[in-house]
């Protein structure tokens, strides 16, 4: 049955009387926005975010050109430009077990790495035949993928302020994973810590490694050059500690001890 327009008016202005809209009211510095019976205002003094800084499509890689490099070359006391260390790439991988036998599993995991990186990986592939692992040559084992320039830096802020911070019980990363020449790696055991994957239609979690690669000569001014971007190392962990490797001992070794244990055993 179809309602005369006075009865909607009615109707609408008895609704309005018993339920009047509420009305917020701010400091007069405040920006007041009408509709209806409501009042909201933004506050203009209050900023979380610049503006400046937000539209700025690569602001990690400004960051590093106008207030690292400055920084950098102040401490370590460098005489050119380009004796300042940077980031030359970030490599991403990501092993996959049953690549072989789960062709569904490993398009799943290549099409995840894309949405992370912004970048399609390549499936990497086993160089020789193990039996004991039923490998063959030739048989995908896993992915990877090589990030340069811009999509280098945005990969790396995200990684810094959104991946690292929400994975689970974080309290940093480690200042012991340098490799001696100025290179970082990183494990992360699950990828749905990027804000790209769902979480409801992730299907078996997996884990993947960055590989940070730095112009850097030594690990200290790699440990201040990634420091001053924003990694979270962990705190009380200091700088990198240089690790003393054992001696991998040779064949004319085991000859010297084998000798002299036959020459114990005629004695």
């Amino acid at each position: 049955m179809a309602l005369s327009p006075a009865l909607l008016h009615s109707a609408a202005s008895t609704f309005h009387g018993q339920f009047p809209l509420p009305s917020v009211w701010f400091p007069a510095s405040a920006h007041r926005i009408r509709t209806g019976g409501l009042s909201v205002t933004a506050m203009s003094t209050v900023v979380l975010v610049d503006k400046s800084e937000a539209e700025k499509v690569n602001r990690l890689k400004t960051t590093y050109l106008e207030k690292i490099v400055p920084l950098l070359k102040e401490e370590f006391k460098y005489t050119n430009v380009h004796q300042v260390p940077k980031v030359e790439k970030i490599v991403v991988n990501c092993g996959i077990g049953d690549a072989a036998q789960n062709a569904k599993g490993l398009e799943a995991a290549m099409n995840d790495l894309a949405l992370i990186t912004g970048q399609r990986p390549i499936k990497t592939r086993a160089k020789n035949a193990i039996a004991t692992f039923k490998i063959r040559e030739g048989q995908p084992l896993g992915i990877a993928v090589t990030l340069r320039g811009n999509v280098m830096y945005s990969f790396l802020d995200r990684l810094i302020n959104l991946g690292l911070p929400r994975t689970r019980d974080f309290q940093g990363v480690s200042s012991n994973s340098f490799d001696g020449y100025g290179n970082y790696s990183v494990g992360i055991r699950e990828q749905s810590v990027f804000p790209e994957i769902s979480y409801d239609i992730l299907g078996k979690p997996r884990g993947m490694d960055v590989c940070i690669t730095t112009t850097a000569n030594t690990d200290k001014e790699a440990h201040k050059l990634l420091a001053l971007m924003g990694m979270p190392f962990r705190e009380g962990g200091g700088g990198p500690t240089t690790v003393m490797r054992k001696k991998k001992l040779k064949s004319h070794h085991f000859d010297s001890k084998s000798k002299s244990k036959q020459r114990t055993k005629k004695r």
